[in-house]
């Protein structure tokens, strides 16, 4: 008999229990509680996202199947629905936020060297929005369009690791732009954003913060060329130069040097004209800069392929805050263990192999470190050899 521990248990493990007790005594998460505590809650919570559950229901059947195992999980109460669908509802969802901003920070340290495509020490960071699409008749108050509902997940990706810094949940009416007012800017960082994101008091207050932004110019932008610099047109870049805002109001709320770069991407065959506030990079580095943000879409899409944020076990705000938190939680954590454990596969991979295998009791390194090629065949020790 095996008595070592399942590899889910071995998985939360890598999770700083002592900082998740005081994110849930900051907001007295477990205030009268004799059974069923928060730690319980984002245990089976986090088991849903790693098994791709698709209800509440679901949950219960899959852990009350195991419920033998589920003292050694670490889940120490009765699961229940009606119990995980009153936790999600009524406990607080920041308790969640705070311990995923923990598992963030330390995500951050690990990746601190990662290669991202460019070559550049600095900080970069990529702004973006996607939205989530909801049904109004059973999330009322994520009003969006006459028959639809909806909320936006704004995300602040840092390029190394495809770490989500800074994540904020609104209504889907919400503009992205009203994200630059929530951050407090890193000076000497990179923020490269699109042309959503084009507003001249707000990314003047990003310049007086001594950090830099990539972004695009609209079709129509009126400005007046102050010189212009050299460039190498064999690499894409057509011209790049150094401009101030022509309209008044464009002006007053930008009122200093702006460097325009205009660029033709030969694989898309496509004309780009990127503004930023940076005067030293080479103008190919802006370019590709610019096209480092295409991670954050592809963060976007690879949570809601392989994480459960587009469908939700609870209908009220706070159940489905609570859930995109564990999500991310979830998708922080395994991108901490890739590292730590020096795994060459990617984030899709690791998913796959804890999926079908969070009660078996093998250690988690030799579990996830399985060559894609290399299938190791055992067998019973009364089968005879035919060939030799």
């Amino acid at each position: 008999m095996n008595s070592g521990k399942s590899i889910f248990s071995q998985l939360m493990d890598f999770l700083p229990s002592y900082e998740f007790r005081q994110c849930v005594e900051r907001y007295q998460g477990n205030y009268k509680l004799k059974r069923f505590s928060c730690w319980d809650q984002f245990l089976c919570m986090a088991f849903a996202q790693l098994t791709y559950r698709e209800s509440l229901r679901d949950i219960e059947a899959c852990l009350r199947a195991n419920q033998a195992k589920l003292y050694h999980l670490g889940i120490r109460g009765r699961v229940s629905r009606n119990t995980l669908a009153n936790a999600n509802s009524v406990r607080d969802w920041r308790i969640y936020a705070d311990f995923a901003h923990l598992l963030i920070k330390t995500a951050r340290a690990l990746y601190l060297n990662h290669d991202f495509g460019v070559a550049l020490e600095q900080t970069v960071y990529a702004l973006d929005a996607t939205t989530i699409d909801l049904c109004l008749s059973l999330f009322p108050w994520a009003y969006f369009r006459k028959r639809k509902g909806a909320v936006k997940l704004h995300t602040l990706l840092d390029l190394r690791g495809n770490i989500p810094t800074v994540i904020i949940i609104t209504h889907g009416l919400i503009g992205d732009v009203h994200l630059l007012d929530e951050l407090t800017f890193e000076p000497g960082a990179f923020y490269v954003m699109d042309r959503a994101y084009l507003d001249f008091p707000r990314l003047h207050r990003l310049h007086l913060a001594s950090a830099f932004f990539v972004t695009r110019a609209r079709k129509r932008f009126a400005c007046r060329r102050l010189y212009s610099l050299p460039v190498n047109r064999s690499t894409g870049v057509i011209c790049d130069q150094i401009i101030k805002l022509v309209n008044p109001v464009p002006r007053q709320g930008y009122p200093d040097k702006l460097r325009r770069i205009r660029y033709f991407d030969s694989e898309t065959n496509k004309h780009l004209v990127f503004l930023t506030n940076n005067f030293t990079l080479p103008p190919l580095t802006i370019a590709q800069l610019y096209r480092s943000r295409w991670q954050v879409e592809l963060f976007f899409k690879w949570i809601k392929q392989h994480l459960r944020i587009k469908k939700f076990y609870g209908t009220s705000a706070n159940a489905l805050k609570t859930q995109i938190w564990i999500a991310i939680s979830v998708y922080v954590l395994v991108a901490i263990i890739k590292k730590q454990l020096n795994l060459e596969g990617s984030l899709y991979r690791i998913l796959q192999i804890l999926s079908i295998t969070l009660f078996e009791k093998t250690p988690i390194l030799e579990a996830l470190s399985l060559s894609d090629y290399e299938i190791q065949l055992t067998t019973a020790g009364k089968q005879l050899t035919l060939f030799n």
